[in-house]
This record gives structure tokens, C-alpha cells and sequence, in this order.
């Protein structure tokens, strides 16, 4: 049983580095920017579809983090579950909708990049 718990913390504590060593990269980029990039990132004239596109990008991205987070607690609980039965249908329900929700965002961001893109090829001034 000892060995049991000590395997556990092992993976879990494999797991929190992994995580962290996925998150360096993105740590370590942000540490370089440039003093006088500032600003938006819109154009100066900025239209009212730009705007709405770029906030409907950073929501299917926050979306898409939340799914990848409950992706990964799925698997922790499925990991944790230790032999119960009801437990790990239960994680396993959890992954099941977190992959689902990925594909959702995938698709809705593909939906949003083509309807953009038309937008753009038509000459749209606005939403």
C-alpha cells in the first residue's frame, strides 16, 4: 500500500514538471520583449470588425485553455482513481467532454477564420 502512494506522488509530481516544462517556453519568450511595443495591435484606424474579431479570438483561446484544463483533470481523476469503478466512468466522462469541446473550438475558430477572411475579400467596412 506504501508503495502504492509513494508511485502516486511520483506521477503526480512527474506530471506537475511536465507541466512546467511545457509552460517554459512561453515563460521564457515573454521574458525578451521589446521595451516599445506597446499598444493594441490593431491598426490605428481600427474598424469595428477588427475589433470584434480579435476579442472573439482571445475568447475561443481562453476557451480552448479551460478545455485543455479540464482535459488534463480528467486524466488526473482517471489516474486517481484508484480501482473505483464509478470514479473512473466518471473521468473518463470528463475527458470524453473535454475532446469534444476541443473539436467545438477547433471548428469555431475555423468558422470564425473563414467568415473573416470573406469579410476581408469583400471589402466589409464594419460590422
Amino acid at each position: 500500500m506504501k508503495n502504492l502512494n509513494i508511485i502516486k506522488v511520483a506521477n503526480i509530481i512527474t506530471i506537475f514538471v511536465m507541466a512546467f516544462m511545457l509552460v517554459m517556453p512561453f515563460l521564457a519568450h515573454g521574458a525578451f520583449t521589446i521595451p516599445d511595443a506597446t499598444g493594441t495591435g490593431l491598426p490605428n484606424e481600427a474598424k469595428t470588425s477588427d475589433i470584434v474579431m480579435r476579442v472573439i479570438q482571445i475568447l475561443l483561446a481562453v476557451a480552448g485553455l479551460v478545455a485543455v484544463i479540464f482535459l488534463i483533470v480528467g486524466g488526473f481523476r482517471y489516474i486517481l482513481a484508484g480501482g473505483n469503478e464509478e470514479a473512473a466512468e466518471s473521468a473518463k466522462k470528463t475527458i470524453t467532454n473535454a475532446i469534444i469541446g476541443i473539436v467545438i473550438i477547433i471548428l469555431a475558430f475555423v468558422i470564425v477564420r473563414v467568415i473573416s477572411n470573406a469579410l476581408i475579400s469583400t471589402g466589409s467596412t464594419g460590422v
